[in-house]
């Protein structure tokens, strides 16, 4: 018979994972704030980086596309690294 679970354990562990995830992420994820504040883009429409990166929020590096294209062009670019 297989041991019990320690619902707990695997919660502090997810808890202690997202806040280092949180911590890493936070500086691309308050400079795509910033992109939105500086573009505005109707509904069902992102900001996108043509150049990917998140911290280049000059005005000629920003569009707006659907969150469909935005999705799928990060899904390309993880897929070729496979």
């Amino acid at each position: 018979m297989a041991a019990e679970r320690n619902h707990k354990k695997e919660y502090a562990a997810r808890k202690e994972y997202l806040k280092a995830y949180r911590k890493r992420t936070q500086s691309k994820n308050t400079s795509r704030k910033r992109a939105s504040r500086k573009i505005k883009c109707g509904k069902g429409k992102e900001v996108d980086h043509k150049d990917n990166n998140p911290n280049n929020n000059n005005r000629n590096n920003l569009r707006c596309i659907s969150r469909k294209k935005n999705r799928q062009k990060g899904a390309r670019k993880t897929n070729a690294n496979r």
